[in-house]
């Protein structure tokens, strides 16, 4: 797999932040095309942090998701869209309750295509009177992603087979 360019073999990547990666991840989960979601971290500078790291605010990371699509079956432009409606893009720094840099809203481009879509994207909504304040969205490069610990990854469908 190539993260450079976000290309695999017949799979393209996209990574989102738009609050608790755990109803972002599941959200994604559930869009036609999408092979794989996986909760991380992104956007800061510790290596290989965790999730208490994370939530200390010291690390600059936020809680995303890194999400492996079919491009034949979904387009980036409709991951896009299914990020806009999954989140109020014109909170800064949080979502609902969750508080703090970690619950950020930001697109992370992979190539400059990615990145043209997503400010094409983020104006077009600007525009729209859909929202009555700004969009706060970031737009920035993808850099390292890792992984989130293994309790955060399909937290609501472990949780939805619990409550049987």
């Amino acid at each position: 797999m190539n993260q450079e360019d976000g290309q695999t073999d017949g799979t393209a990547l996209a990574t989102f932040a738009a609050g608790c990666f755990w109803g972002v991840e599941d959200s994604f989960r559930k869009v036609k095309g999408v092979r794989d979601v996986t909760a991380g971290y992104t956007g800061g500078t510790a290596p290989a942090p965790t999730y208490e790291m994370v939530c200390s605010n010291g690390t600059g990371h936020a809680e995303a998701v890194r999400v492996e699509y079919d491009p034949s079956v979904v387009s980036y432009g409709q991951l896009l869209e299914a990020f806009w409606n999954m989140h109020d893009p014109t909170q800064l720094d949080r979502q609902g309750p969750d508080i703090g840099s970690q619950y950020r809203s930001v697109v992370f481009y992979h190539d400059s295509e990615q990145r043209r879509l997503a400010e094409e994207s983020r104006q077009k909504l600007e525009t729209s009177g859909r929202h009555r304040r700004s969009v706060v969205t970031r737009i920035e490069p993808a850099g390292d992603f890792w992984p989130a610990e293994e309790y955060h990854q399909r937290h609501f469908e472990k949780n939805r087979l619990r409550r049987g």
